[in-house]
């Protein structure tokens, strides 16, 4: 790879000239402008610019680490987030830690010997990797939170109203007429300690309903362990009416399972699920959902970052967007419910005179 100095040389000037060709080219006499110019783009010459900015002390680079960056909602942020920090001025080293602290140890270090300015962070369930989380915040290392919080720490975030967002589901699904519904996720303190799934109890004591013990299984919110766990439920000889998926992931196993066993959305179950993805709004009946503001999300981790990192010192913020129910086709009534909502009711009213009811007949001529 070329250097500065090979550039010099080419175009027949000094080292310090040739930087100055590329940093300040307004005080360059034109002709001598022109021939470090030629020697650039003869020997493909591109300046480390990563080298440069250590040298001014900053790497003007922010890691991301994602839960998974497979999942449309992930990708979705990764894009928006940089696009922000692009337009900001900073590179964007971007990583997963497949929702598992321990990976995510491994990452942070990695990310670190890259000499991060910030961390836009979406944690790991487990403890491993905090002591290390706050060894960069020491270091100087900003760190942001988004879509999930590690319990006690102080970091920034920006997140959905999860547990909002929840109760507005349950909701719905009751109005509807379900009283079997199950959560494709259970809460666990270690391995599921997440919001939604914490609150779905709550959520339907608070609406008189009960969550059956055969309807709860803690398990990460995968389209694999979806699809499993669909299956065992809608085998139960009393199975839930409804389905509320805790991911578009968690969605796309429940309805490949549904599918499967020839169950149909919703006069056999009804589907519920967070995010919107794509394929929601192919399928027929289309998937009601709660969406995620993704890409505002995104946008305020990325301002927060930003301001912190040109010496801004705001107060810690923990910023909490709502989700949007869109009702689709994907829900109804239970189907002990639709059936009793369609079977005719006994007339109240005498019977019409016979005249009446034989009037609508041709007459003879």
């Amino acid at each position: 790879m070329p250097s500065i100095t090979d550039v010099a040389r080419y175009a027949g000037v000094s080292p310090t000239t040739a930087k100055r060709a590329l940093r300040e080219p307004n005080l360059l006499h034109p002709e001598t402008l022109a021939r470090v110019r030629e020697a650039v783009a003869a020997l493909h010459y591109e300046p480390d610019v990563r080298a440069g900015a250590l040298r001014a002390g900053q790497s003007r680079t922010v890691g991301v680490m994602l839960g998974s960056i497979v999942e449309p909602f992930f990708a979705q942020l990764a894009r928006t987030l940089g696009h922000a920090l692009r337009r900001g001025g900073y590179n964007v080293l971007l990583t997963e830690n497949e929702y598992r602290s321990d990976q995510e140890l491994t990452e942070l270090r990695l990310l670190y010997g890259q000499r991060i300015d910030a961390l836009i962070l979406r944690p790991g369930y487990g403890d491993q990797s905090r002591e290390y989380l706050e060894r960069l915040h020491q270091r100087g290392v900003f760190i942001a939170q988004v879509d999930y919080c590690l319990p006690g720490t102080c970091y920034p975030s920006v997140m959905l109203d999860n547990a909002g967002a929840m109760r507005q589901g349950v909701r719905y699904l009751s109005d509807l007429g379900h009283q079997r519904i199950a959560a494709i996720g259970k809460y666990d303190a270690k391995l599921h300690p997440e919001e939604r799934s914490h609150t779905f109890p709550a959520a339907m004591a608070e609406l008189g309903l009960t969550v059956r013990p055969e309807y709860q299984r803690v398990m990460l919110l995968s389209e694999d362990n979806a699809y499993q766990f669909t299956l065992e439920l809608m085998r139960l000889p009393e199975p839930p009416t409804a389905l509320f998926a805790l991911t578009g992931a968690s969605a796309a196993g429940c309805y490949r399972a549904l599918n499967e066993l020839g169950l149909r959305v919703p006069s056999d179950v009804s589907l519920l699920s967070f995010d919107n993805y794509s394929w929601m709004g192919l399928v027929s009946p289309a998937i009601t959902v709660l969406e995620q503001p993704v890409d505002e999300m995104a946008r305020a981790v990325a301002s927060m970052t930003l301001a912190a990192l040109s010496g801004e010192q705001p107060q810690p913020t923990n910023l909490v967007l709502p989700a949007r129910l869109l009702v689709r086709g994907s829900c109804g009534p239970p189907k002990e419910e639709a059936s009793r909502l369609l079977t005719p009711r006994p007339s109240r009213t005498k019977p019409l005179p016979a005249q009446l009811i034989t009037a609508d007949k041709p007459r003879s001529a």
